[in-house]
């Protein structure tokens, strides 16, 4: 019990009432919607690790690895192939390269946080550019293999590439890139719950996760000014 209070000594109450609401809600929707075992688990495991990528915890890359492999069964039923070779093929590995960068910038004390830095407006125009090109590619093929909502599957495929990249490099600009995704992965699991009526917990995992990435944006933006001493 003590390693637990030790463990939350530098969490706001912002981000205790956040995880704990999201998790009772998801909780009794599992229960009110009949849903999967692996859905509430693909949620929780989610959240938690997105609240600790807000926090710049290296502990959110071990949540995540549990995520991803319940996350991608959950979108393979829905037939969101973009979504399970996002994770399997690109986030999966991505994990263990994250670690590997964060534990060399982890700085030294209790909180156990990264550095976090920004990129200048001509390498986020580029970035941005890159992104828009290579979805519209990626919608063409999943187009082909007749994938459900091809182009905004597409999207959330391309944007989490790049934010998951800015996420390995500590930089503040993958928030917008997964505001983005968050928005877009709504809209995704909202189909599905219409004209499916399964996976609620996945839906508000998804709306749990846009909270996050605001508050993830604020708060990297907060430490990045505090590290660097304005």
């Amino acid at each position: 019990m003590g390693k637990i209070k030790d463990y939350l000594k530098d969490w706001n109450w912002f981000e205790r009432i956040w995880l704990l609401t999201f998790t009772i809600v998801n909780i009794y929707l599992f229960f009110a919607w009949q849903d999967t075992i692996v859905g509430l688990t693909a949620s929780i495991t989610g959240m938690i690790c997105v609240v600790l990528t807000a926090k710049a915890k290296i502990s959110s890359f071990y949540f995540g690895f549990v995520n991803i492999l319940t996350y991608s069964y959950v979108a393979y039923q829905s037939s969101y192939y973009g979504d399970v070779m996002l994770n399997m093929l690109y986030f999966l590995p991505m994990t263990f390269v994250g670690i590997y960068f964060w534990k060399k910038n982890q700085k030294l004390g209790k909180t156990g946080e990264v550095k976090v830095r920004s990129l200048d407006w001509r390498k986020r125009f580029l970035w941005f550019s890159l992104s828009i090109v290579a979805l519209v590619l990626y919608g063409g093929i999943l187009t082909l293999i007749k994938g459900t909502l091809p182009f905004v599957d597409s999207a959330t495929t391309v944007f989490s590439v790049i934010a998951t990249i800015m996420l390995n490099k500590r930089l503040t600009e993958q928030w917008f890139y997964w505001i983005l995704v968050d928005i877009l992965s709504i809209v995704m699991w909202v189909y599905i719950f219409f004209t499916q009526g399964s996976d609620i917990s996945i839906l508000v995992m998804w709306s749990a996760f846009l909270v996050n990435a605001v508050y993830g944006l604020y708060n990297w933006k907060k430490m990045e000014k505090k590290q660097n001493g304005k």
